[in-house]
């Protein structure tokens, strides 16, 4: 398939090399130009110098960029080159808003979008391992899936469009509770004197478990957040998920209130460190 993927960061370019090593004809674009032209040095891809160029003729348009705005700008400017019938696939966490907004931008010009947010970080994009979770029409998505597995474990069709992004917002409100709740038991451990190792053999194999117990317990007990999903990233995350709760009357204490916790964070200069951080304001400070 020829295929346009705008959005070369950590997520996007290994999501883009696997589906060249797929087979397919992949043209990359980023704002910053040395990136895609280094992407497509790396993987045998090709680069554009605009979203224009990439998107001249494609019949699958992927993008994972940053925000509702970066969202708008990259569907606006690709929609008039693509081909006809042509399925616009957005991977970039945003507000249902936008997505609901695309997709009616996209159906008015003859082509799909397909909101499709992903779950499993960066490590999950270099081992083609995320999980996607979809919004919009099922007969669109149907015919990208088997491209799209190319760097995913699961795709769930969840509604009509914004449904994906909905999703997404569930699955960062879980992710909050959960890594508090990690933070705190580290710094339990410690402070009353356990070895956090053997505290971490104890628990983790009841009921306790989780995946972020398995993979950032023994990190954040040694004072490491360089492991991915950035604070900043997370923050803007709960956002989105605490305006959509203002509006459909959601209730999320907890999650307001970790989203502050992450504020402290960034305060102490924790704005790139891992979402497990949330240990290190736990931590005495001098």
């Amino acid at each position: 398939m020829k295929i346009a993927f705008a959005g070369l960061g950590v997520m996007g370019a290994p999501m883009a090399r696997h589906l060249v090593e797929a087979g397919h004809d992949v043209t990359g674009f980023n704002r910053t130009a040395s990136k895609a032209e280094a992407w497509a040095a790396a993987t045998g891809g090709k680069a554009a110098a605009t979203v224009a160029e990439a998107a001249r003729g494609v019949d699958l348009f992927i993008l994972c960029v940053g925000n509702d705005d970066d969202v708008r700008a990259v569907v606006t400017e690709a929609l008039p080159y693509l081909s006809e019938a042509a399925v616009i696939v957005d991977h970039t966490t945003t507000s249902a808003k936008v997505a609901r907004e695309m997709a009616e931008l996209a159906n008015g010009q003859g082509r799909s979008f397909i909101d499709a947010p992903v779950s499993g970080g960066q490590a999950g994009a270099e081992n083609g391992q995320l999980s996607v979770m979809a919004g919009g029409d099922a007969a669109a998505l149907a015919t990208v899936e088997p491209v799209v597995k190319a760097y995913s474990k699961a795709i769930k069709h969840m509604g009509p469009a914004g449904s994906g992004q909905l999703t997404k917002m569930v699955n960062q409100i879980a992710i909050a509770g959960v890594v508090q709740g990690l933070a705190e038991a580290v710094h339990f451990a410690q402070v009353a004197g356990l070895d956090t190792d053997a505290a971490y053999e104890a628990v983790s194999k009841g009921a306790a478990q989780s995946w972020q117990m398995d993979n950032r317990w023994k990190t954040a007990a040694k004072g490491e957040f360089d492991f991915g999903f950035a604070v900043d990233w997370m923050r803007k995350d709960l956002g989105l998920v605490l305006d959509e709760a203002r509006t459909n009357g959601a209730r999320l204490s907890l999650t307001a209130l970790v989203d502050q916790f992450y504020a402290e964070v960034q305060a102490m200069g924790g704005n790139r460190w891992d979402t497990s951080s949330l240990a290190a304001r736990l931590q005495p400070r001098d």
